[in-house]
């Protein structure tokens, strides 16, 4: 291993750390409707459990409500019970085969608790960053007291991975205020 592997290693795994912290941030709501806040909704079918996105149309009516359309004429009852019981604190309404999921609107207590929740995964996710960062220096420090590498290329190694997380802390802080901007826009 060499220090442009290290360095390519800790590039990959801060971008999944980022792309994993994205995909937590789709989780928490706002006001608005988004058809990715039932993706992880799972309903029985045929005695398995499968996300609704594979069993219906997920798709927004307006600004505040999510239509889904179920793709069997038997599955509507299973999918509205599946959105009620689920943590997500919806109230959907069928009208026919079309299931209209309603977003409430937030109060102001509630979107304070959310950018807690969001500043609380950014830090999870910076935590993680940091781990990499620790794990890549560890490598190249092992490398240098294997001799593999003379010290100038391990110092220049630990400078140029500590430019790199705080690129990456940068992007995550970057994430965090957007979200925080968009849960406090009334």
């Amino acid at each position: 291993m060499s220090i442009a592997d290290i360095k390519k290693s800790f590039e990959q795994k801060s971008a999944k750390s980022i792309e994993a912290f994205k995909h937590e941030l789709t989780k928490i709501r706002t006001g608005r409707a988004h058809p990715g806040i039932l993706d992880q909704v799972q309903v029985e079918y045929y005695g398995s459990m499968v996300p609704i996105s594979q069993v219906a149309n997920v798709s927004l009516l307006d600004a505040r409500t999510i239509s889904v359309q179920p793709w069997e004429k038997g599955l509507g009852q299973k999918i509205e019970k599946a959105i009620r019981e689920s943590d997500l604190g919806l109230n959907p309404a069928s009208q026919g085969d079309l299931i209209r999921v309603p977003m409430p609107p937030l109060t102001e207590e509630r979107r304070k608790e959310l950018t807690k929740v969001v500043r609380n995964a950014g830090e999870d996710a910076k935590v993680a960053v940091r781990n990499l960062r620790r794990d890549a220096n560890e490598q190249a420090k092992k490398m240098l007291k294997d001799k593999l590498i003379p010290e100038d290329d391990e110092r220049r190694s630990g400078e140029d991975i500590q430019k790199l997380t705080d690129k990456t802390i940068a992007e995550i802080d970057k994430l965090v205020q957007g979200k925080e901007a968009e849960i406090l826009a009334v």
